[in-house]
């Protein structure tokens, strides 16, 4: 039989109950310390100066200087060539390690390294964070005689190579709108007449010389010229309405597409959980700032945060979506 000796486990009682009223004292245990963002960054913009993903590269750099964020440097540097794969190509290589380090990508990089073929996929980046989102305007010329969405759809099944579109690059994101689009309504994905150009301005020569039957590309880019009543709006590519945009989304008309053209931010492979959570913390602190979201206004950019994790099964589900678009248009083997 086991004895108990009262005199021991008394004292055993008196010194767990003095441990527990400590305890007590001092309160609950703090909780574990968030990351903060590292004390200088690199943004590599993989293209020229001017275009989007430059003006993010640097609208984020002064977000960063103006608020102290980044209590460091914060350069921006460019990169062009091939869709952005160029840079990325740097990226994935030379710049392996490098835990300062952030590069633009967008979806038009997803489409650009799958029909470049290129070497390196954003699948060997570290995700940090999509930023923003501008949505794709389906127009046509105000004499069109498409006067609804319906209207086109319609022509488009009857005879697709008698309607022509004018978009941008042949696989980035107006092709890839205009793809899902033949999907969707029964049209052979091969039998799309798409006339790429190299930017808006071209596609919108076309448009208003009647050389086209249709047109897609960033609503921003165009809106001028809609509400100018040059062209006329059919639909956009957005989940729900534009605030303060009066066109339908092509969900709201039956058509369950959408698409957005959005930009995010990736590190290099190879850095350490620290250094991707500090990246992380970085811009979510951007995200949440005042100044950013005067920037998103100024620029009619969407708000379109994700960050971490999630914004990697984002990123993987929209690389399954555009490969399988561009395999069905014959530009991916």
């Amino acid at each position: 039989m086991r004895m108990t000796v009262p005199g021991r486990c008394s004292r055993f009682v008196a010194v767990l109950g003095m441990a527990f009223l400590a305890v007590a004292a001092i309160g609950p245990l703090a909780p574990a310390q968030e990351a903060t963002p590292p004390d200088s960054l690199r943004i590599m913009a993989p293209a020229s100066p001017g275009g989007g993903w430059d003006q993010t590269a640097r609208f984020a750099q002064a977000v960063f200087r103006e608020t102290g964020i980044i209590p460091g440097s914060v350069e921006v540097f460019n990169v062009p060539g091939a869709g952005g794969t160029i840079g990325l190509a740097r990226l994935v290589s030379t710049e392996r390690g490098a835990g300062d380090l952030v590069m633009i990508s967008g979806l038009v990089m997803v489409g650009a390294i799958l029909t470049n073929r290129s070497a390196v996929t954003l699948a060997q980046t570290t995700p940090i964070a999509r930023l923003t989102a501008e949505y794709e305007v389906i127009a046509v010329p105000a004499d069109s005689p498409f006067q609804t969405m319906d209207d086109l759809i319609e022509a488009f099944k009857a005879n697709p190579g008698a309607v022509s579109w004018a978009g941008g690059s042949a696989g980035g994101v107006d092709h890839i709108l205009v793809g899902l689009l033949a999907k969707e309504i029964g049209v052979a994905p091969e039998d799309i007449n798409y006339i790429p150009f190299s930017g808006g301005g071209e596609a919108l020569a076309a448009m208003l010389g009647g050389h086209v039957a249709a047109g897609v590309t960033g609503y921003g880019e165009w809106a001028g010229q809609i509400e100018a009543g040059n062209l006329r709006a059919l639909a956009v590519s957005a989940g729900e309405r534009i605030p303060g945009v009066d066109i339908p989304t092509l969900k709201e008309l039956g058509i369950n597409i959408e698409v957005a053209n959005w930009r995010g931010v990736v590190a290099p492979p190879g850095i350490t959980a620290q250094e991707r959570d500090a990246l992380i913390a970085a811009f979510d602190q951007l995200h949440d700032s005042a100044r950013w979201q005067e920037i998103l206004a100024a620029n009619n950019w969407n708000d379109f945060y994700l960050s971490g994790d999630d914004f990697a099964d984002y990123l993987a589900q929209e690389n399954a979506r555009v490969e399988q678009v561009l395999r069905d248009i014959g530009l991916v083997e």
